[in-house]
This record gives structure tokens, sequence and C-alpha cells, in this order.
């Protein structure tokens, strides 16, 4: 879903109840993984920019929540780790959200950050 929220606060305050706590996990791990970053609400959910380019973004989708990354060399690197979960592209849907896994996350984010890949 798109939002209108001009502030990642503000959008994680419009999320679902449900979702709130796990996404602002992730963007705390995003923050802790990409010194040097930008925060900034694009496309209707938080992205994070690099040089003015966006790398990498999340987003509470209707029926999952969405890991956006831009490098295809990340999603390539952890292809095997990702085999159990529905991804396009750049897109990791996350569907349980009891089942998170924040590490794997964190490791994504880490990979995006040390990439010298150039985003699609």
């Amino acid at each position: 879903m798109q939002s209108k929220a001009t502030t990642v606060d503000e959008y994680l305050q419009e999320v679902p109840d449900d979702r709130k706590a796990a996404l602002g996990k992730i963007r705390q791990i995003y923050l802790e993984e990409l010194p040097g970053y930008r925060e900034q609400m694009l496309y209707g959910g938080p992205c994070y920019l690099k040089d003015d380019v966006i790398e990498i973004g999340f987003a509470s989708q209707k029926h999952f929540i969405g890991i956006y990354i831009m490098k295809l060399d990340v999603m390539k690197k952890h292809a095997e780790d990702l085999k159990n979960y529905s991804t396009g592209k750049g897109c990791i849907r996350l569907t349980k959200l009891k089942e998170i896994d924040f590490d794997l996350i964190r490791r994504l984010v880490r990979t995006n950050y040390e990439s010298e890949d150039k985003p699609c």
C-alpha cells in the first residue's frame, strides 16, 4: 500500500498495529547497517539512498511486508537463503510476521552496503 506520509516516523504510525514492531525493527536494521545513507519516503514507502540513488527499501503491502533490494548481486548472493521466500527481481515478500528472520534481513542489508554493484 502506498502511503502519503512524508516521514518514516509518520509511515510507521499508520501501518497496521500487528506490523508496527516488525517494521520498526527492520527500519532499525537499515539505519544501523547503512551509515551515510539518507532515509526518505519515496514511492509510498521508506527508501534508503546513497548519492541520491535509491538502493534499498521496505514497505507494508496488503498481504506482506516487502523488502526491496535494487542491487541484483545481493539477491544472487543470497539466493540459497531466499529459496523458501516469495521473491521477485528485487523484492522479498515476508508473509509470516512471526517467522521474520531479522538476521537474514541484516545480512541482506549489510551485503547491500558492501556491494559495488549499481542499482537496477
